[in-house]
């Protein structure tokens, strides 16, 4: 599964005006909910919260993939925000933390969802990458970003 198939531009949001790690995931959350037919954002909040309870998923550079399971979904979906201000996030470098990627999938899904968090981990370890995300000018631009990343090299 390609990364730009988890994410939609729906789910996409440039400047966010979340000030602290619980209101980056409610609105992440709230991204997340948008074409869930059987998932609320409470649900999808409550899933990345505790998840990060085990552990910060800010992993540096400015960046967190916070992700959850969820009951009542059937396909693994993704939302990025790019806050207007970095957040302490309590990432592993102590940095704040402006470009957040949720991840959410079902919740009997181990190999995939480990599968997903490795590619992610890998595209924002970029330091390229991260700063074209920082200075792209709309969401289409930060959805085009990420496709462009995945079509194999001609």
């Amino acid at each position: 599964m390609q990364l730009s198939d988890l994410l939609s531009e729906d789910r996409i949001a440039c400047e966010a005006g979340a000030h602290s790690k619980k209101r980056a995931l409610e609105a992440l959350s709230q991204l997340l909910a948008q074409d869930q037919l059987y998932v609320t954002a409470g649900d999808i909040f409550d899933s990345l919260l505790s998840r990060e309870r085990l552990g910060s998923t800010g992993i540096g550079y400015g960046v967190a993939i916070p992700h959850g399971r969820v009951k009542n979904t059937r396909q693994a979906s993704g939302a990025f925000i790019r806050l207007a201000e970095g957040i302490d996030f309590d990432a592993i470098d102590q940095a704040p933390v402006d470009l957040i990627f949720a991840l959410l999938v079902p919740e009997e899904s181990t190999d995939e969802h480990l599968a997903i968090l490795s590619e992610l981990a890998s595209l924002f370890n970029k330091q390229g990458f991260r700063d074209s995300l920082r200075h792209a000018g709309s969401k289409h631009e930060i959805y085009s970003l990420i496709r462009e990343r995945e079509q194999p090299p001609t």
